[in-house]
């Protein structure tokens, strides 16, 4: 069997992002969420359909602003020249749903960078894109003054992932990263158990 090709990795900027709109346009969830939730503008209400607009809308804004910051919302991987992966990943503030939730309220006064999505498309899933993701969005968080990263992974105990939870990450690829588990939370006792994991960066000079 031919060997994939290596992945170029790059931050999203608002030049690519008629790529990331291929990858999201590929369905699922990505097609009308546009990875706009967590960052507080994104809409869940009505027809999934109708949101489309409004929440790529959000994360074509959140580009924009991130760029004029002098960073990116997240990272874009390619392989031959097609938009494959992605993860999302800024300082904890610029997500503002985390910054009202009740399970994934912040664990201290540290300021950390969170990872909060990924996306893989379908024809490319199994290869270890998302760990590539992960691994690349590590050294961009570092390289631009993160100290601390978080991530609210799923545990999966060894079991497959449901289609529902899959943006998050397993909680053993983030383990195989470096990162620990701080916490673990439940909004009640029958409701999932959230792992928070963590990962301390050096900054790069």
């Amino acid at each position: 069997m031919t060997e994939p090709h290596p992945l170029e990795i790059h931050p999203l900027t608002p030049d690519r992002l008629r790529d990331l709109a291929a990858l999201f346009g590929e369905g699922g969830d990505p097609r009308w969420c546009w990875c706009s939730y967590h960052r507080g503008g994104g809409s869940t209400a009505g027809r999934r359909d109708d949101r489309v607009e409004t929440n790529r809308a959000v994360l074509e804004d959140a580009t924009r602003t991130a760029a004029a910051q002098g960073r990116a919302p997240g990272l874009i991987a390619y392989r031959d020249g097609q938009a494959v992966g992605w993860v999302s990943m800024a300082p904890r503030e610029d997500f503002a749903s985390l910054e009202r939730s009740t399970v994934l309220r912040r664990v201290d006064d540290q300021p950390v960078w969170s990872i909060t999505c990924f996306v893989v498309g379908k024809q490319h899933r199994g290869q270890g894109i998302a760990a590539e993701l992960l691994d690349s969005a590590i050294a961009y968080a570092a390289e631009h003054g993160a100290t601390l990263l978080e991530a609210y992974p799923v545990d999966t105990a060894g079991r497959r992932i449901q289609a529902a939870y899959a943006y998050r990450g397993p909680l053993s690829m983030f383990e195989g990263a470096g990162f620990e588990v701080v916490e673990r939370r439940q909004f009640n006792e029958k409701s999932p158990v959230w792992p928070i994991v963590r990962r301390p960066l050096r900054k790069r000079r």
